[in-house]
């Protein structure tokens, strides 16, 4: 089993990874195999809305990493989507990734990469606007059949620097269960598919729109 871990932060070495390898360590602990994709300090763009990824089953934009990232979600068992905190949000290149990954996904006849996994978003901030960026994250898990895999107290950890994380005890220890809590997730659905329980059927067609 795999599970991806997103660093929305541009520090590979910050508050937010600080958060991430308290989860990794507990993977690695039970052989779930882990790659954290980077986002770092470079410009990410937005979605341009051009549709283009309908035809092709790729995002337009080739150069940072959205199309490799949705390449290796087909194959993976789990996500984990961390951010720190701007302004009570996350930050915009997490977003921004995530707009283009999750659009571009399952277009033209391509395999669904995020359908029926479990997923888990993380915010990491100095003080507050924890809760409305971890709420943020959780929207994508909502709208793509993601089972949400929950802790003991909501996905945050606190800190202004690498170094303030291990501090907070609680968000550490709420890393842990997190962890814990996916494995066991990603353990029953494969126990599932294995005694060939199906997947529930997605009714496709209704698509509405407000003024008309």
């Amino acid at each position: 089993m795999k599970v991806l871990l997103v660093n929305g932060s541009s520090h590979a070495h910050g508050t937010t990874m600080a958060a991430l390898e308290e989860m990794i360590r507990v993977f690695e602990a039970e052989e779930i195999e882990t790659e954290v994709i980077q986002l770092g300090g470079k410009p990410l763009a937005d979605c341009l809305q051009c549709n283009a990824c309908q035809k092709t089953g790729r995002c337009v934009i080739e150069d940072d990493g959205v199309n490799e990232f949705v390449t290796k979600a087909r194959e993976a068992d789990g996500f984990v989507f961390a951010s720190p905190v701007y302004y009570a949000h996350p930050s915009g290149r997490i977003f921004s990734f995530l707009d283009r990954a999750f659009y571009s996904n399952g277009r033209a006849g391509q395999p669904d990469a995020f359908r029926f996994k479990p997923g888990a978003a993380v915010a990491v901030a100095r003080r507050g606007g924890n809760s409305a960026s971890f709420d943020a994250l959780n929207k994508y898990f909502g709208i793509s059949q993601m089972p949400v895999a929950g802790s003991t107290y909501w996905n945050m950890v606190h800190g202004a620097v690498a170094g303030d994380a291990p501090q907070d005890a609680e968000g550490m220890q709420t890393m842990r269960n997190l962890a814990r809590n996916m494995i066991w997730m990603m353990r029953c659905f494969e126990a599932g598919k294995r005694q060939g329980v199906p997947y529930p059927q997605t009714e496709k067609g209704a698509n509405t729109n407000f003024i008309r």
